[in-house]
């Protein structure tokens, strides 16, 4: 897209320097598209390894291989394209937020399948993510800046939080405590993640309002009747 990328969140310069130098190094038959595919293999693989943790503690240390492997095909494949210059930017703009979409859902599909966290409150997380990132894609049209992420917070941020709380769960065991505990902890985010949406928007239209402002008064009004029509009309009427 023509949109000005802005990457403010916490690890997005190191992240940055890091993938180019891995992009760099790839060999030729590694491609965007096939970084995108592995990139969802992680996250649809994530899903199933929360799912499967109702079996084991054990699948949660194979859900954080997998948001690594999630992380490395999602963050790299643009990269990958850029450092080749061979970006497509509106079709890696569409396929990316699709594949992005499909791979929200199903790591909170599976962290609700999880004995962890509820459904209920797990599928409210992905409903919160997905507006945070229609907002961040209707910011881009509108503004002409793509900022990935709010504040310090951005995809990678997500995923190590994710991957913090997998290993305390996993190291915690089949502890009492330890739903209401992650549940409440999603809930809090769900809720912090309406509100940090809910501020944003409500600035990002007082903006707009100030770069287009309404048209005077006066443009509303109607317009009086005028009496060439009406001399007209009443000329137009049998006698």
């Amino acid at each position: 897209m023509a949109a000005r990328r802005e990457l403010t969140f916490l690890l997005a310069e190191p992240e940055r320097r890091l993938l180019r130098a891995i992009a760099a190094r790839l060999p030729r038959w590694v491609t965007s598209d096939g970084l995108t595919a592995l990139g969802m293999v992680g996250a649809v693989g994530a899903g199933v390894a929360y799912a499967l943790s109702t079996l084991s503690a054990a699948w949660l240390w194979a859900a954080s291989a997998l948001l690594v492997v999630n992380w490395f095909g999602d963050s790299l494949d643009g990269t990958l394209a850029r450092v080749r210059h061979v970006e497509r930017p509106r079709y890696g703009y569409y396929l990316d937020h699709i594949v992005d979409a499909f791979s929200t859902a199903a790591i909170g599909a599976g962290i609700g399948l999880s004995p962890y966290v509820n459904l209920g409150v797990a599928l409210a997380g992905v409903i919160a993510y997905l507006i945070l990132s229609i907002n961040i894609y209707l910011e881009s049209q509108a503004f002409g800046v793509f900022r990935l992420g709010y504040s310090r917070i951005g995809p990678t941020e997500a995923r190590i939080v994710l991957i913090a709380a997998n290993a305390a769960l996993a190291l915690s065991g089949a502890s009492a405590a330890a739903v209401p505990i992650a549940t409440g902890t999603v809930t809090a985010l769900v809720v912090g993640m309406l509100i940090i949406v809910a501020v944003r928007i409500g600035r990002n239209l007082s903006q707009l309002a100030r770069l287009e402002p309404p048209p005077p008064l006066h443009l509303h009004l109607p317009l009086p009747p005028s009496p060439y029509r009406r001399t007209a009309f009443t000329a137009a009427r049998p006698p």
